[in-house]
């Protein structure tokens, strides 16, 4: 354990920011599969709305430091393809 003042508050802002991060990508993960699943059962509306609210959510991610630009991006074109694929099939 720290025995800096600024050490145990390093500690406990790390905690916070861990915390919020696991939050944000849990609920990116939930979107993601509600996305899949809408494509899965071929319902375009509910999958382009949750492909919208994904692309969102993983930009707003990236601006907190969450995730990196590159991979939001990546995701982002995997999952667009995915719709336009399901959507022209």
């Amino acid at each position: 354990m720290a025995n800096i003042k600024s050490a145990k508050k390093r500690i406990k802002v790390i905690d916070k920011k861990t915390a919020r991060n696991k939050r944000v990508k849990a609920h990116i993960k939930a979107i993601l599969k509600s996305f899949e699943a809408a494509v899965a059962e071929g319902d375009m509306e509910t999958a382009a709305e949750q492909l919208k609210l994904a692309e969102k959510k993983l930009m707003q991610a990236v601006a907190k430091g969450t995730l990196n630009k590159k991979a939001a991006s990546r995701k982002v074109s995997r999952l667009t393809k995915r719709f336009n694929e399901a959507k022209n099939a």
